[in-house]
């Protein structure tokens, strides 16, 4: 259990959870501790995000301060996240030696673990779950696939609020996340 929660909301959360379908995942994204996403702006510091990989790797965006990080939340039973995976692992693995960091936060139910690996398996980009303390100043995760970028400064240089289509294609990686990588 969270540490704010009780009795009460456990059970309000897994009715919610039962009545909409919802995973587990984005059902306890619904209930996070978050910072209203209204208050990201570019060009602002970014909000931490912690990744805790499949294989219990840790990373944290505040260690990764000189990197372009991209953080992709996706989930296998979201066909516009399936389809931009791979664009976006094939550019990861690109533009890594440039200084490109993608972390990918799943939301499916702790259940499809192998379903998580198995498309985590394709990626050139660590994975793990969303964790309700994983990102929390981003907001709630409502529509997907989100995406955001951290300049090198530790700024936020995209957010996926702020775009309508905040999937990734080559085109879009190129007019966003190219830049980012040739500052210094």
């Amino acid at each position: 259990m969270h540490r704010a929660d009780t009795p009460t909301s456990v059970v309000r959360r897994r009715l919610l959870r039962t009545a909409l379908g919802l995973p587990i995942a984005a059902a306890t994204v619904l209930h996070a501790d978050r910072t209203d996403a209204a208050t990201l702006k570019i060009g602002a510091p970014a909000p931490p995000a912690v990744l805790v990989t499949l294989e219990g790797a840790r990373y944290d965006t505040r260690q990764l301060v000189g990197q372009v990080v991209i953080l992709t939340f996706w989930a296998t039973w979201c066909t516009p996240c399936r389809k931009e995976l791979p664009a976006l692992s094939a550019y990861a693995k690109a533009h890594a030696e440039q200084g490109l960091t993608v972390l990918g936060f799943a939301l499916d139910d702790a259940d499809q673990r192998d379903a998580v690996r198995q498309v985590a398996t394709t990626l050139d980009f660590p994975v793990g779950f969303l964790l309700p303390d994983s990102a929390p100043g981003y907001g709630r995760i409502w529509r997907m696939p989100a995406n955001f970028t951290i300049g090198r400064d530790g700024r936020l240089c995209d957010n996926a609020w702020d775009d309508k289509d905040s999937g990734w294609s080559e085109e879009r990686l190129e007019r966003v996340i190219t830049p980012q990588l040739a500052r210094a």
